[in-house]
């Protein structure tokens, strides 16, 4: 719905030849109903919808204009660890060109790496950016950030605590048996196990592949480990 959103204003507003035509509210009514449409089931069966994209933590204004109620579950990991998660899939199949990295300079782990962390389009460094926009700004309130490292030493207390947030009512998990896998999109991006989930949820532990200098370039970017940075009191678990 993101990728939606993000289609559609510009052609209701800014330059487009169409902006004087919407106002606020017709603006918010053609949005709302393009998110009714979309999950059209899930609503009538009154569900919870978790709609998910690494880009909503830069839209809060616009998530607080057309669903008050809206939390945000940001899932996080120290910088260093996801920038090597993705440097071991390259390195684990080498006969593939993965369309993740669009720079031409990404041919070795610096390349690549420049191209994760850009703050226009990287895997890592805009996501990265909208989170840290959110964690300063008017609506950190909605934000949920959930540590893979908390969640992987403790799956079940973790979880606990986020249905408490949600306010949802609690539901017994087999930690044990998880398993999630998108075999054909991981194909299609030339980066297959991306999405693989193995099937108990466990800390794994493994030295680097990184350069000693990348690894700690990046080491400093938890800033959700910070109590003196979390001044909105963001639910950290």
């Amino acid at each position: 719905m993101a990728s939606f959103f993000n289609a559609v204003l510009p052609k209701m507003s800014g330059a487009s030849e169409y902006a004087s035509f919407f106002g606020d509210e017709r603006r918010h009514r053609v949005l709302h109903s393009l998110f009714g449409a979309y999950h059209h089931d899930d609503i009538e069966q009154d569900k919870l919808i978790f709609d998910t994209n690494r880009t909503w933590t830069a839209k809060l204004s616009l998530l607080n204009a057309l669903f008050p109620q809206a939390k945000v579950i940001c899932c996080v990991r120290e910088v260093p660890w996801v920038i090597d998660s993705v440097e071991q899939l390259v390195r684990r199949n080498p006969t593939h060109v993965s369309g993740m990295f669009q720079s031409k300079s990404a041919r070795n782990v610096y390349g690549r790496v420049k191209d994760l962390m850009d703050s226009e389009r990287g895997l890592v460094g805009l996501p990265w950016g909208s989170l840290r926009e959110a964690w300063f700004g008017a609506y950190a309130d909605k934000l949920i950030v959930m540590r893979y490292e908390s969640l992987v030493r403790n799956p079940s207390s973790v979880i606990g605590r986020l249905y408490d947030f949600l306010g949802e009512p609690s539901f017994k998990h087999d930690f044990e048996n998880v398993e999630y896998a998108e075999d054909e999109f991981d194909r299609r991006l030339g980066m297959p196990g991306l999405h693989t989930v193995k099937r108990k949820v466990e800390e794994r532990n493994r030295p680097t592949l990184l350069p000693p200098d990348i690894f700690m370039k990046y080491a400093d970017m938890n800033f959700w480990e910070s109590e003196k940075l979390n001044t909105k009191k963001v639910a950290v678990l």
